[in-house]
């Protein structure tokens, strides 16, 4: 199903019914559609030489489940309606011809026989082109034409009751407007096609409760009520049956939130409580909050009052989840009618309502329910997530307030948008992309915000990494030693020695790492306002596929056994001891970053490296590998040992409290790193710290020391941070730039502009191949997403409109290019010059380009040509 807004006629009903190629000049087609539901003209039976189906499309147009529209003009259609024209005069069955309207079907006039591509001669034309696009196109071009005979057969054969004012129009769009929403009615075929394909509320909430409330494993434990589990399972199988009775539990699901202004209510009814409902408690007069509900059970009333559930509520741990929970009484409620709403007392089961008077309840969407004993639903899956940013402010800073609540009423009211505030201050609006991005803007000034808006250039959100061959991973995480290749650094008083290492992960690994922190942030047990939102949309698929540690572990297993099957193929012996490397490796996992939950890893140092002196080495935790399920149990592996004086033991006591403090500095690095404060990605670090004896047998002189550079704990966690930037630096650091998958659709002729396109915007061509039975050329491209603004404009721009694109977040990707590159060989000097003359290469740009956003320093040339300034003489 295909809207068409265009004004250009012919364009329009090019891109609604796919196939171009059509013979204007003939004028038969459509004098024979007249006559043939008219009764004027009949064929001989027809017989189908050919059964073909495509069973790989999902949507198949022969098969009943695709609707060709136009909503400007107010039409639609199926297949399904032009065969039953066709076959009460051409002797064949409707499901014949069904099959035959679309695909490669060519229908011979001198056999009246309906054949495939071998039966028939050049030139022919498919039947879909043949029986229903030229009739359509020649009825839009003989009304437009004022062509009146015309329009008056097509009325009399098909009975057509069109009003006389609507035909005697000058606007000959008007009229053909009026004919074509008579004949083909676009509600009609929006209507059956819903009744036809959809399932009913019954048969459909019994194939998705899974989904909608995942069974849940009670055990039998202390502390659990029966009389809460059995009243939560009969209200999911209530919902299961679509049971609509009076007195079975109401449970229904706010899918989102839509602001509507207040003059387009209905008026108030009789009996009705006019006045705030609680959604204006801010003074939004002007703009109210509806709930957009489906009832799932039970029969929903006005003035009924209901529990509104937030997706973290467990009604088996009681008063602990209260905060989740809150009642709420229903004010009004409203049947949508297109864009109207019409006041309804009630509603049950399988109905959609728009509820009023839940604004200051709901952010977004929750579940409501007569009972309190009510498992949540799950939370809604979008298959797109707002990608692009943008910092807002407003145009006069007294606006401030004005704007603050408008992005307020926007982020409740678009289910889409984020908005938060940046480390810098910054009021971030994340939208889907250019087009919804665009939306928002236009809301904020004239319904939220109703102020004028500064807004800056797209923020592109950029990682960092190094470049390293992960081959020699294994080899290079030994002991560390003078012999290898680590940056030390020692905290101000000199009482904590730093040495650190980083090596890149496997990007196999990676991955799993990036693409798993929901699940990894809920068995860490982070509940922070960061991760609340991926905790409700993944709480359920961790629940459906058991203990979220087996998860991850076994995610973290594949990867690894996939690479190693990639490097080593036929040595079992070495790839068995890869193996076994690797698991003794993930025993020790100490931390993961940023955020705790992130794509780098910290591992806890070697404990056999031991030292000469006095020193005692901060050996960590793997506390998060037991979690994980590597480490099967922790026991007193990292226990300190006893220590034989006083002095030890309170050396080995500070070595304790500092881990925490050597965590912190390695989450603060990995959240920024050294090339432009972007989080880093895809790292291994290993941290070695020690700390010594204070040297002062003072405590006057131990406390003056501690006065003059800060406390110890945080002068850990500063010598950390630099320590392992430092590093990152001295590995050969690379930008990460985030990648689309890119699909274009272009015919031949504007192959050329298509490729200049892409090759401005840094693409790299993947596959290019033509699509069978039609002249279009489909090429698939990795696009940046720092490019990929104005993509699809100036795509249309240079191929007039003919190419279209599909762009869908991808991977993050490498740049291979050294933003530090300098030449020092020969052949470098001969290509690039010397080191004056270099132009910054792409990543550098890039790297600059967010260090200047970010108010970070920038090495460039102020005066790019120096002259001797001259005074200019002043006529008067």
């Amino acid at each position: 199903m295909e809207e068409s807004t265009s004004d250009n006629d012919r364009h329009k009903i090019r891109n609604i019914c796919i196939l171009a190629h059509v013979d204007h000049g003939k004028t038969t087609l459509a004098d024979q559609l007249i006559a043939t539901a008219g009764g004027g003209m009949v064929h001989p039976k027809v017989a189908v030489m050919e059964d073909y189906d495509d069973v790989e499309d999902v949507f198949q147009p022969q098969k009943g489940n695709v609707v060709f529209a136009c909503a400007l003009d107010g039409w639609g259609f199926g297949i399904h309606e032009f065969a039953e024209i066709y076959a009460s005069k051409l002797g064949a069955s409707v499901s014949a011809l069904q099959r035959a309207l679309w695909g490669p079907r060519y229908f011979n006039p001198k056999t009246k026989m309906i054949v495939g591509k071998k039966g028939i001669g050049a030139g022919s034309k498919p039947m879909f082109v043949q029986f229903v696009l030229e009739p359509l196109w020649q009825l839009y071009q003989g009304s437009l034409e004022g062509d009146k005979g015309l329009i008056e057969k097509v009325i009399k054969a098909f009975n057509l009751q069109v009003p006389a004012r609507e035909l005697q129009n000058k606007d000959s769009k008007v009229v053909l407007q009026a004919v074509m929403s008579r004949w083909l009615p676009l509600s009609d075929a929006i209507l059956s096609m819903v009744v036809k394909c959809m399932p009913d509320p019954v048969a459909a909430q019994g194939s998705r409760i899974s989904r909608l409330i995942p069974q849940r494993e009670v055990g039998s434990g202390d502390g659990v009520d029966r009389r809460v589990v059995e009243e939560a399972e009969l209200v999911r199988k209530s919902v299961e049956g679509c049971d609509w009775r009076d007195e079975v539990p109401c449970v229904a699901f706010v899918a989102k939130m839509f602001a509507l202004p207040v003059k387009m209510l209905p008026p108030p009814q009789v009996g009705e409580v006019v006045g705030s409902f609680g959604e204006e408690g801010e003074g939004e007069s002007d703009e109210c909050f509806l709930a957009f509900a489906r009832i799932f059970s039970g029969v929903l009333s006005v003035g009924q009052r209901v529990f509104v559930i937030s997706a973290l509520y467990d009604p088996l741990k009681g008063e602990s989840t209260q905060k989740h929970i809150q009642e709420a009484e229903l004010k009004s409620m409203y049947l949508m009618m297109g864009q109207g709403l019409q006041v309804v007392k009630s509603a049950k089961a399988g109905d959609v309502v728009a509820i009023r008077g839940l604004g200051q309840y709901i952010l977004k969407s929750a579940t409501l329910s007569s009972t309190r004993n009510c498992w949540p639903f799950s939370s809604m899956a979008f298959q797109v997530s707002p990608i692009l940013r943008v910092a807002i402010e407003p145009s006069d800073p007294a606006d401030m307030g004005a704007l603050l609540k408008g992005l307020r009423l926007l982020n409740r009211a678009d289910p889409f948008v984020e908005v938060t505030v940046s480390a810098r201050g910054e009021h971030v609006l994340a939208a889907a992309g250019e087009v919804h991005l665009e939306r928002c803007i236009k809301d904020l000034k004239d319904r939220f915000a109703k102020v004028s808006l500064e807004v800056s250039p797209p923020l592109v959100s950029y990682k960092e990494t190094i470049e390293g061959e992960v081959s020699n991973m294994l080899e290079n995480l030994k002991v560390l030693s003078k012999n290898l290749d680590y940056v030390e650094k020692t905290t101000p008083n000199g009482r904590c020695i730093v040495r650190v290492q980083v090596m890149k992960l496997l990007p196999s690994l990676t991955k799993v790492l990036d693409e798993s922190a929901d699940i990894l942030g809920d068995i860490i047990g982070i509940k922070s306002g960061q991760t609340v939102k991926s905790l409700e949309t993944q709480g359920t698929n961790i629940l459906e596929n058991g203990n979220p540690a087996e998860v991850i572990k076994t995610r973290i297993m594949d990867a690894i056994e996939s690479d190693i099957l990639c490097r080593i193929e036929n040595d079992e012996d070495h790839a068995e001891k890869c193996r076994l490397k690797w698991l003794k490796l993930l025993r020790r996992i100490w931390a993961l970053g940023p955020s705790y939950m992130g794509a780098n890893v910290l591992f806890t140092p070697d404990i056999k490296a031991e030292s000469s002196d006095s020193s005692v080495l901060i050996r960590g935790s793997s506390q998060l590998s037991e979690r994980l399920g590597f480490v099967a149990d922790s026991g007193n592996s990292n226990s300190v040992s006893e220590a034989s004086s006083n002095e030890s033991q309170a050396l080995y006591m500070d070595a304790e409290r500092l881990e925490s403090n050597v965590i912190t500095g390695f989450q603060l690095a990995t959240s920024a790193g050294p090339l432009c404060d972007e989080p880093m990605w895809g790292l291994a670090f290993v941290i070695e710290a020690r700390i010594t004896p204070s040297t002062g047998h003072d405590e006057s002189e131990t406390h003056q020391q501690s006065d003059q550079y800060g406390i110890f704990a945080g002068q850990v966690i500063a010598t950390v941070k630099d320590a392992c930037r430092t590093a990152v630096l001295k590995n050969k650091p690379r930008l990460v730039e985030a990648m689309y998958f890119c699909e274009l659709n272009t015919p031949n002729e504007f192959l050329g502009p298509m490729y200049g396109v892409l090759s401005r915007r840094r693409a790299r061509i993947l596959k290019e191949e033509m699509q069978e039975g039609s002249p279009l050329f489909t090429v698939h491209a990795y696009v940046p997403v720092s490019e990929s603004f104005g993509f699809t404009d100036e795509l249309r721009s240079r191929t007039s409109g003919a190419a279209s694109a599909i762009l869908v977040l991808s991977h993050w990707e490498a740049l291979l290019e050294d933003p530090f590159f300098v030449p020092k060989t020969e052949e470098e000097i001969e290509e690039h010059g010397n080191g004056s003359s270099v132009l910054p290469n792409t990543a550098r740009k890039l790297i600059d380009t967010v260090r200047r956003r970010k108010g970070l320093h920038v090495e460039e040339k102020v005066v790019q040509h120096g002259t001797k300034q001259r005074t200019l003489a002043r006529k008067v």
